[in-house]
């Protein structure tokens, strides 16, 4: 599998593994991971606790939603993404998380879905 993939996939895979290592979602402080294609931006509220270990998804959103299907994977469409992420973790009960941005760059998209649940008033 890894021979067919790109310099820049694998490198990715890398800082993904790597981060896995520390980040740790429990029901507390669930963890939020973002995934990102080259059209939509999605991402999850997760509890790594729960179900044996194997993790169970407190709440997800995306913007293949119908609320937010005019969004694209682009910063304007990160940060309205963010926004009404923070407003759902808010109804949940939910104000910290660990956030796990998935081997991204902390950079662009991923900064401004972070910013705006920052902003929204959750605590990384």
């Amino acid at each position: 599998m890894l021979r067919k993939m790109t310099d820049k996939q694998r490198k990715r895979l890398h800082r993904k593994v790597h981060i896995r290592k520390s980040v740790y979602g429990t029901a507390e402080r669930p963890r939020l991971t973002v995934y990102k294609s080259g059209r939509n931006l999605y991402a999850q509220v997760i509890d790594d606790d729960a179900c044996d270990g194997q993790g169970n998804t407190l709440l997800a959103i995306s913007t293949l939603e119908k609320d937010f299907i005019s969004l694209r994977a682009n910063i304007d469409g990160a940060t309205k993404l963010g926004e009404a992420l923070g407003q759902r973790l808010k109804d949940k009960n939910i104000s910290k998380i660990v956030f796990d941005r998935n081997g991204y760059l902390y950079h662009g998209v991923v900064k401004a879905l972070a910013d705006a649940t920052r902003k929204a008033g959750i605590q990384f």
